[in-house]
């Protein structure tokens, strides 16, 4: 009797596990509604979900359908899936479902109840092998600005994804962005580029936000690419052992993963799955992305930043092909300096250029289109002015021309120096500048030792000194030119094009007129003097009728005179005019 007892116990407990797991694989999972997870006792995977979904439209209006789409992704492990849960939910607001759905298929999907709302969710039918499935969402008439639809899907008992992000859609007319700069500073901390930009409005503007949520940081990241947008986490402002978050574009989706890299190489992808309440949306070339992560993780997590801690941030972007991440196509946003991330909320700013690589192209423009053109014009037109005046025992031409040479090769110098210094060697990366820097840098040293040797004034061989000095310098002006042309728009300093191009090409065009017409007036075709000739006035008398007759004769100092005032007011001109656009290119380096 007793065993009969017992066997009735086991036959009935058999009986209510066999109900609920045939519950639960006929797709009844109300009760998994609000956080969308199975109930499996057991944890989600962590590994990267092998499943796609789509949807075929990016903006709605109330009333308009939109088929989504849930696919299998990856060619790896099991091709199918046999559960599933479809929810839309308010992408400002994911506790908040929105709308309803239609089925395609009755025979693989049927519309659940959640949140109080009739047809609010769409599950599994039963635990056969699919590999695609289709619903149509319809939007309602208080549809919020922004859906996004998420996906639990399950392989197997213990295999199983939860809430996985799908795409966010936009009702017409609302603003097309995720994220806005509302609350920069205030109530979460911001970096932008360019500097005070708004993502809501701007599809220009490289976001990336951050605000405290009791044990976790929420983090939003914005920007037009056409792979992926990125930022890391870094201890120093070199590339190199960082905590890297990616928003990678995959066709019609965007895969949000955490990675890691060890120097100047391919982030390596995390194998576990860190993130959470993950949500993105792709619109106009514009990737946005949002997650949530623990501010401390377990330990196995090597590669990832306790963020309670102060890092430096980076921001960069780029292509992916065949699925590898390629090198950012312009160098990192680098933030000023090291920012709380759950510290109080700032207004971040940074740059996208290193101080020593600005100081660089600072230098190099100084010498070469200010100093070296001014004691060019110093030398070759104005050695007859002040004949007779020395400073410290030479003529004041050469005085000024030799403090302008050593200006400039002290500025090259230097300035040649400084990307040797940041990089710690030799650029790849920046094609031939850096090979026409070498070039100037020696003719620079060749032009000062030429000099110490040069022939006397009436030594026989003087012309060829004059010559080769003349020659030497020339040449290293252009190769100095066109160096500068090709570094303003390298990826340590790129200034924004086309215009700081034109600048450049505007202050070379304005030196050579400002030589053209010295030489001109040099080779008499403009003899100033005669058009603005002072007389003296001399009297003499005529005997017939004792009467003083006026004689103009000109004086030939005055004309010279005013033959070098001509020289000096083109001089100045020149200078205050080159003054006034290189102001404009350093001001913009500094901004960059």
């Amino acid at each position: 009797m007793e065993v009969l007892m017992n066997m009735w116990i086991v036959l009935l407990l058999l009986s209510v596990c066999s109900e609920t797991i045939f519950c639960f694989s006929r797709g009844n999972v109300e009760v998994a509604c609000g956080d969308m997870t199975p109930q499996h006792d057991s944890s989600p995977s962590t590994q990267h979900p092998p499943f796609n979904i789509i949807a075929d439209k990016s903006q709605f209006s109330p009333g308009d359908e939109i088929k989504v789409t849930l696919s299998m992704a990856s060619s790896e492990g099991k091709q199918y899936f046999k559960g599933f849960l479809i929810e839309a939910r308010n992408a400002r607001n994911l506790s908040e479902t929105v709308g309803s759905f239609k089925l395609i298929s009755p025979d693989i999907s049927q519309l659940l109840k959640c949140d109080n709302k009739e047809g609010s969710a769409v599950s599994h039918t039963s635990d056969s092998h699919k590999t695609e499935v289709q619903v149509i969402w319809v939007a309602p008439s208080d549809s919020p600005s922004s859906v996004q639809f998420l996906v639990t899907v399950a392989q197997g008992y213990k295999a199983f994804w939860v809430k996985i992000p799908g795409p966010v859609v936009s009702q017409n007319g609302a603003q097309t962005s995720m994220f806005t700069s509302e609350g920069c500073g205030s109530s979460k901390s911001c970096l932008r580029d360019p500097e005070g930009c708004d993502p809501q409005n701007d599809t220009a503007c490289h976001f990336l936000s951050f605000r405290r949520l009791e044990r976790s940081v929420m983090f939003e990241l914005s920007g037009s690419a056409d792979g992926y947008v990125s930022f890391a986490l870094s201890q120093d402002k070199w590339m190199g052992d960082d905590d890297v978050y990616l928003c990678i574009r995959d066709t019609d989706r965007v895969d949000i993963k955490a990675a890691y890299v060890s120097g100047r190489t391919h982030p390596i992808i995390s194998s576990q799955n860190i993130l959470k309440d993950m949500a993105w949306r792709l619109s106009n070339g514009v990737i946005q992305c949002s997650f949530r992560r623990d501010i401390q993780l377990p330990p196995e997590n090597l590669n990832r930043f306790n963020l309670e801690q102060m890092y430096y941030l980076f921001m960069a972007h780029g292509r992916v092909e065949n699925g590898i991440t390629h090198r950012h196509d312009h160098q990192p946003l680098i933030s000023t300096y090291q920012a709380s991330i759950t510290g109080p909320p700032e207004d971040l700013t940074g740059s996208r250029s290193p101080l020593l690589v600005k100081y660089h192209g600072a230098f190099m423009l100084i010498a070469w289109t200010s100093t070296v053109s001014a004691g060019v014009i110093m030398a070759r037109y104005f050695k007859p002015d002040w004949p007779e005046r020395n400073i410290l025992g030479q003529k004041v031409w050469f005085q000024l021309h030799r403090l302008l040479m050593t200006i400039t090769v002290l500025l090259t110098s230097v300035g040649f120096v400084l990307p040797f210094m940041y990089r710690g060697g030799w650029s790849k990366r920046a094609g031939i500048h850096p090979y026409l820097g070498c070039v100037v840098m020696a003719l620079a040293v060749i032009q000062p030792v030429m000099a110490l040797f040069r022939p006397a004034p009436d030594a026989s061989r003087r012309y060829i000194f004059s010559w080769m000095h003349f020659g030497t310098g020339t040449v290293a002006q252009v190769v100095a030119v066109i160096a500068i042309f090709l570094g303003i728009h390298q990826q340590a300093l790129s200034l924004p094009a086309p215009w700081s191009t034109g600048v450049l090409a505007f202050i070379v065009v304005w030196f050579v007129l400002a030589n053209l017409v010295l030489e001109v007036h040099r080779r008499g075709f403009l003899p100033i003097g005669k058009y603005f000739k002072n007389v003296k006035i001399y009297t003499e008398h005529i005997n017939s009728d004792d009467k003083e007759e006026v004689v103009f004769v000109p004086d030939e100092n005055e004309t010279s005179n005013v033959e070098s005032c001509f020289k000096n007011t083109v001089l100045a001109i020149y200078l205050c005019v080159n003054l006034g656009f290189l102001t404009t290119l350093l001001w913009t380096i500094s901004a960059v």
